[in-house]
């Protein structure tokens, strides 16, 4: 049993699972690599969107690796925080304006109480 939620990762877990499904694992580190080639957005935006995404999917290891990787393409603490504000704004959006679907549900059960309530007594003279 390891001291943390997550095994530290180590070049025999890491050859493990590669072992378990060698075409699928290669198949996933060519993709990977790809993705962070050099093209119509530089290796460093990249690592920072990786960066703002890991942090929005709660990977510990993703926000880590891409972490260590942005500084390797020279992205400064300032821009790596800067994106993570980013992915907390977005997620924070997400259930701000969802809030829409609530309040369109409320109106719609009230309404749905209003049609099918009993029709108010005649007022007495």
């Amino acid at each position: 049993m390891t001291d943390t939620l997550y095994p530290k990762p180590s070049r025999a877990l890491s050859e493990k699972r590669s072992a378990l499904a060698p075409e699928i694992d290669a198949t996933f580190r060519a993709f990977s690599n790809a993705v962070f080639e050099e093209g119509a957005l530089s290796r460093k935006t990249k690592q920072l969107i990786a960066v703002a995404v890991a942090h929005v999917t709660q990977c510990p290891y993703c926000i880590q690796g891409h972490t260590k990787a942005a500084t390797r393409e020279h992205a400064t603490a300032e821009e790596i925080m800067e994106a993570i504000w980013v992915a907390a704004e977005m997620r924070a959006g997400g259930a701000f304006a969802h809030s829409l679907l609530a309040l369109e549900t409320i109106d719609g059960v009230h309404a749905h109480a209003s049609a099918h309530a009993p029709a108010p007594a005649p007022a007495k003279r």
